[in-house]
């Protein structure tokens, strides 16, 4: 998961965040990091191929004040070889019904600004953006997010 991870942050943000911190980037490092415990904030869903991972989506309650009760789409990684063969349309699907199984009816998540095919994704499943921006420190980085909200009802591509 970690290895996926990482190859996606660096295929997805090569031209947004500086390279050589991109390239420094240990998946081992990242692995150690992760946290599966029962009971856990925060629970991840798994693409597999011939049992290796190709993509995950980790889901949770949103910690957003503004949107008490709301669920959260905490990261959403395809292995960058597999782009394009429908992982990320069965993770979000899965993350969706997950969230919705949690009962969360509206949901957000938070894109790197000028991640732009991550957000023609996210549009494409329905997904609004919402007007809010924050920066924030990820793994060394400080980034500069952008809030999108979705209805979990509705199907995908349908704008609440």
């Amino acid at each position: 998961m970690a290895r996926v991870h990482v190859r996606s942050w660096r295929a997805a943000y090569w031209d947004l965040l500086d390279r050589s911190m991109l390239m420094r980037m240990d998946p081992e490092t990242r692995a150690r990091r992760y946290t599966f415990a029962e009971g856990a904030r925060h629970r991840t869903l798994v693409a597999e191929d011939a049992g290796v991972i190709v993509g995950f989506a980790t889901t949770a309650a949103s910690m957003d004040a503004d949107v008490p009760g709301w669920g959260e789409l905490s990261a959403l990684y395809a292995d960058p070889d597999h782009w394009g063969e429908g992982v990320g349309r069965l993770l979000i699907d899965a993350a969706r019904e997950h969230l919705k199984a949690q009962g969360f009816q509206d949901a957000v998540l938070w894109v790197l600004e000028g991640n732009t095919r991550a957000e023609r994704f996210y549009r494409r499943d329905g997904w609004l953006f919402d007007d809010l921006h924050r920066r924030e420190r990820m793994w060394g980085f400080w980034v500069n997010t952008v809030r999108y909200r979705r209805t979990l009802d509705l199907p995908a591509g349908i704008t609440s």
